[in-house]
């Protein structure tokens, strides 16, 4: 078996415009590509980071909520490399998004943080 690359990971989401502003307008990823599904009255969106396809949002009626707490098996969170955590937690502190303290992974010695989406995906920042 040969495996390239992680092609996208895809998020469901409870609120379409709220989501889609977080991930366009906090995150800074861009929509390559929306389209409506009137069947299924759903969005799949694809959002890029640097151009790079990475996210396929997409929007249901009345998805059924997420177990964060305590965590289910599965997919744990979402995580971004970031040049420095302070900055981008100004920001956040900026935008009224609420997050965690900074830890230190003991493995790396590389800080991150946590946050979450609208949807309350947990969403973390790991320092290069």
């Amino acid at each position: 078996m040969k495996i390239n690359k992680v092609h996208h990971v895809a998020v469901l989401c409870s609120n379409y415009p709220l989501s889609l502003q977080f991930y366009t307008q906090v995150l800074g990823l861009e929509v390559i590509a929306e389209h409506y599904r009137a069947e299924r009255d759903s969005y799949k969106t694809d959002l890029a980071l640097h151009g790079e396809f990475i996210i396929e949002l997409f929007s249901f009626p009345n998805p059924p909520k997420r177990v964060t707490n305590p965590e289910a098996a599965g997919l744990r969170h979402l995580a971004f490399e970031v040049d420095d955590i302070d900055t981008n937690l100004k920001e956040l502190d900026r935008l009224g998004i609420k997050h965690e303290t900074p830890r230190v992974d003991p493995f790396s010695d590389k800080r991150f943080v946590f946050f979450a989406d609208p949807d309350g995906l947990p969403i973390e920042f790991y320092e290069k």
